[in-house]
């Protein structure tokens, strides 16, 4: 299964366009997005209706809205990812507060976003930020992740940078 990953987009459809024109998003059948801003990934879901299912969560640029998430268990071939945008686990210092609630979730593998800095870090706990897709603060081009996954196999994750 093919997954793609993309946070803080922060308005910007535009870099939603050219993240789903790059090669790499070709056949991917569900994207997470990690927050900031949510009616980017609602915009996501519409350009990809049919081809791919959207899940995603609010994170401390989107508005309180009734029933926004904040904290979501995603369940893809044999794996559980816990996807949250991350301000709410001080992600700018450690991820450990986010690897302890992923793990309290039965998850094996972590997705956040926040501090516009990609990471890749694998483990107990699988722990991924795809950076910012319109506003990256580690790199001059934008960025996602996609992230292979089959049962019982470890995740293969490929950060993706594009202009």
């Amino acid at each position: 299964m093919k997954i793609g990953i993309v946070s803080d987009s922060h308005g910007s459809t535009r870099a939603i366009d050219r993240m789903l024109s790059h090669p790499a998003a070709e056949g991917v059948t569900l994207w997470l997005h990690a927050g900031d801003i949510t009616p980017d990934a609602e915009y996501l879901a519409m350009v990809t209706e049919g081809k791919a299912k959207v899940r995603y969560v609010a994170g401390n640029s989107d508005w309180p809205e009734p029933g926004a998430r904040y904290d979501d268990v995603v369940e893809a071939a044999g794996h559980r990812i816990f996807l949250t945008h991350g301000h709410m686990y001080g992600v700018r210092f450690t991820t450990k507060m986010l690897c302890d609630a992923a793990g309290e979730s039965g998850c094996d593998i972590a997705v956040y976003g926040h501090t516009h800095v990609a990471e890749i870090s694998t483990g107990h706990i699988t722990v991924l930020n795809p950076g910012s897709v319109a506003r990256p603060r580690d790199a001059m081009q934008g960025s996602f992740l996609v992230m292979e996954l089959e049962q019982g196999k470890a995740p293969a994750c490929h950060l993706i940078r594009f202009a």
